[in-house]
């Protein structure tokens, strides 16, 4: 095992996930997580429930970056959600490192949905690494997170060095993730990965919305397409056939007791009262499609219908499927 210490930014779904991997695998490893879910965890450690059973893992907790003391070998894991991104970096970049240097000289991996992460990340941090990741992991109990899958795909990750070549760090963190159950794969160029997890995410917000099974899949598949044409407009670059590689892998989603599965993490966040990613997610496609002279009426009406506040009098929203698909004038 490496002196590599990793330092996970955000303790939700995706980053209790990692912890639960990668701390009985043997890695040096602290959590930050603020609030009632980072409290519980420092007291009485990560639960985490798991297909047959329940795990607890104990993980140093900080509540900021002003509670880690840094070192040089650190690698840190962003897995905030992208509309925390930017004040999570800003709040760490400046942080010092023990023998001088500032966390901006370390290396920083980016496990955001979208396409705006990695930028926001290179304006402060030298060393860049985009992570596309895809986990049925959820969150939504302070100190508790929810993995439905077991190894050695818990999850799957995409991991490749941003804008910059291929460098013996991304092989090796490829080579941590793999040895704690999760198959992953280093990538020439991971803004491809990000963008072909965009077409899926376009769909994320639905399932907040009232409607048949049948109506949901046909605007699922609806927005999916507009965004692949704006995506192709754009020059965004998309993997063969633009659908992530995930090559033999077996990567299961099994019962956990007391669990209902399925509720992706747009749901989550509004189910929490947080703020959600469709900024993010469909207003990407929409921002993308405006720069190029485009329209995308479906994607906007998702970000329209759901860009307000999460919860309104106790309630989640929950706006039609049909009236989302009477929106006029489909790019599809």
């Amino acid at each position: 095992m490496s002196a590599r210490r990793y330092v996970v930014i955000g303790g939700g779904a995706v980053g209790g996930a990692l912890v639960a991997q990668l701390v009985p695998a043997g890695h040096d490893v602290v959590l930050v997580a603020r609030g009632p879910h980072g409290r519980a965890i420092a007291e009485h450690g990560l639960v985490v429930r798991r297909p047959g059973r329940v795990d607890v893992v104990d993980v140093p907790v900080a509540e900021g970056p002003e509670a880690v003391d840094l070192r040089p070998d650190d690698v840190l894991l962003l897995t905030v959600k992208t509309q925390d991104a930017e004040a999570a970096l800003a709040a760490w970049a400046w942080q010092p490192v023990a023998g001088g240097g500032l966390a901006a000289d370390l290396p920083v991996v980016t496990f955001q949905n979208g396409l705006l992460t990695e930028d926001l990340a290179l304006r402060r941090f030298g060393r860049v690494y985009g992570a596309t990741i895809a986990i049925a992991a959820s969150h939504l109990t302070p100190g508790e997170i929810v993995s439905p899958s077991l190894p050695p795909a818990v999850g799957l990750v995409w991991l490749g060095r941003y804008v910059a070549p291929a460098d013996e760090l991304q092989d090796e963190l490829v080579a941590d993730l793999a040895g704690a159950g999760l198959a992953a794969w280093a990538v020439p160029d991971v803004r491809a990965q990000k963008a072909a997890k965009l077409l899926g995410n376009v769909g994320n917000g639905l399932d907040l919305f009232v409607g048949d099974d049948d109506t949901r899949a046909r605007a699922r598949t609806l927005l999916r397409q507009e965004a692949a044409l704006v995506l192709e407009a754009a020059g965004t670059p998309l993997p063969p056939g633009g659908e992530l590689d995930r090559g033999a892998v077996d990567f299961s989603v099994l019962a956990v007791e007391g669990h209902v599965g399925g509720r992706l993490s747009t749901w989550q966040s509004f189910a929490r009262g947080a703020s959600s990613e469709i900024d993010y997610l469909n207003g990407e496609v929409v921002l993308l499609a405006r720069r190029h002279g485009l329209e995308a009426p479906l994607n906007a009406a998702v970000q329209r219908l759901l860009g307000p506040p999460a919860e309104v009098d106790g309630e989640l929203p929950r706006p039609s499927l049909e009236a989302l698909l009477a929106t006029d004038r489909l790019l599809v």
